[in-house]
């Protein structure tokens, strides 16, 4: 029977059925009745049933028939849940422009997108790390996730949870200490800390009130060359608890008050786009899965 059977024999079958006529059915299907009448027995050759009764009046169903409707329907719901999901993966295609900090991209996001890709195959993200230059208001990305509150523009914007950060060295620093590591005293410790071009970062201005007027040890202009210092042992460097310990750094003091929020800034305008609600929806859930790991 399978190897006989069409699927629009049974919408034929359908329309048939609930019609009564064949002119109404074929008007239903925008088939010619010649058409519909070759496929109404064709399905009954496949079944080797017959399928309605033939009057003048019109198709009356056969005790046969009249039991395969509710098959029928349950095929008709089938095919409809596969063409929509098929035209909803369809329009799920073009490009989505994500900004956020290097330390997120780098330790959160990349890892979890072949997740994202899997379920998402027409979507082509495009990841912008330098979000000192990238600014919503200029259309310069769709969305972002960024840990500084947006205070104007046509923006939606959502807390998401908190990036925690802490004091870390290496092992070998932190054995060498002279101090009690809780005693809050670095009056003879180094310092990694970052460059005057990102004086203003909450990380940067805590170690300056550290230092008091002196020097550091080394400044960078990236979160990752401070973590690649720190575990060569150049000093101490504020960093996202995360990160840190991904790299197997020990922690010197845990709360230093420089923790922040993480919010995601969204253009008002793209709030009902299916691609960039997609990929919102994946970052609220990926922030959230990771919650504990990111507030430390």
């Amino acid at each position: 029977m399978s190897r006989g059977w069409v699927w629009d024999d049974t919408r034929a079958f359908l329309a048939v059925a609930r019609r009564g006529t064949l002119s109404g059915a074929a008007s239903e299907l925008n088939l010619g009745i010649a058409t519909l009448s070759r496929r109404i027995e064709r399905l009954e050759g496949a079944l080797k049933l017959p399928l309605f009764v033939r009057q003048q009046s019109g198709y009356q169903l056969t005790e046969e028939g009249a039991g395969l409707v509710e098959k029928a329907e349950a095929l008709e719901a089938a095919a409809a849940a596969f063409t929509s999901g098929v035209s909803a993966q369809a329009q799920m295609t073009g490009k989505v422009r994500l900004a956020t900090a290097e330390n997120l991209a780098t330790g959160l996001i990349l890892p979890a997108l072949p997740e994202f890709r899997r379920q998402y195959p027409g979507i082509a993200i495009e990841l912008l790390t330098d979000i000192t230059t990238v600014n919503l208001h200029r259309r310069d990305a769709d969305l972002a996730v960024r840990m500084v509150k947006p205070e104007r523009g046509n923006v939606t914007f959502r807390r998401l949870g908190t990036l925690g950060y802490g004091l870390y060295s290496s092992p070998d620093y932190a054995a060498q200490r002279d101090t009690n590591p809780d005693s809050g005293d670095y009056d003879t410790d180094a310092f990694i800390t970052w460059s005057e071009r990102q004086s203003h970062l909450p990380a940067a201005q805590w170690v300056e009130r550290i230092l008091q007027g002196h020097e550091p040890a080394l400044t960078t202009t990236s979160l990752s060359a401070q973590v690649v210092a720190a575990k060569a042992g150049l000093g101490l460097a504020v960093l996202p608890h995360f990160l840190a310990l991904n790299a197997g750094l020990i922690c010197i003091a845990s709360d230093i008050g420089v923790d922040q929020s993480i919010y995601l800034v969204i253009q008002s305008d793209l709030t009902q786009s299916r691609r960039t609600r997609a990929v919102a929806d994946f970052l609220v859930d990926l922030v959230r899965r990771n919650s504990i790991r990111l507030s430390g």
